[in-house]
């Protein structure tokens, strides 16, 4: 039997879900309704995404290392696009035609939509960093004003939205 631990991380976009599974995070995601774990300190996995995290929304970090499963819902075609995803630099965007481009096939652009937006690990796997062809800001399942805080935050907006 597999033990999930959970943790509650107080981040300046809100609060955010954290879950750790064997020793990788399967999921980090907002929760609007939540307060900041103020029990335990995080350990293990989750304390590693805490610390990247801490030092992601400071500056000092711009890639993760944090061990991760992309097993929690994820089909071939989702972790394709995940694992996609994890190649954009950080402060840089790309179209979902890109990203359709990139798992190899370009006309799988709403595709690659569904699957950035059933992402279980926001963030780390940056589908922040998908945009529209026109550079418009398109679909977040943190929200619209999250994804531009984030984008902000790394730079990578080069116009007013």
């Amino acid at each position: 039997m597999m033990d999930i631990i959970e943790y509650f991380y107080d981040s300046p976009i809100g609060v955010i879900f954290i879950k750790s599974c064997d020793g990788a995070i399967i999921y980090v995601g907002f929760d609007d309704d939540a307060k900041p774990s103020t029990s335990s300190a995080p350990c293990g996995a989750i304390r590693t995404c805490v610390t990247q995290l801490d030092e992601y929304f400071a500056g000092r970090r711009k890639v993760f290392d944090v061990p991760l499963s992309m097993e929690l819902g994820g089909t071939v075609f989702r972790k394709s696009v995940w694992v996609a995803l994890l190649s954009i630099p950080y402060g840089q965007t790309r179209t979902y035609k890109d990203i359709a481009a990139a798992v190899g096939n370009v006309r799988a652009v709403r595709a690659v939509g569904g699957a950035n937006n059933k992402n279980p690990i926001s963030i780390i796997i940056p589908c922040h960093r998908v945009i529209g062809m026109d550079g418009g800001l398109t679909g977040y399942g943190g929200s619209l004003w999250r994804k531009e805080w984030l984008l902000r935050h790394e730079n990578a907006l080069k116009t007013d939205i």
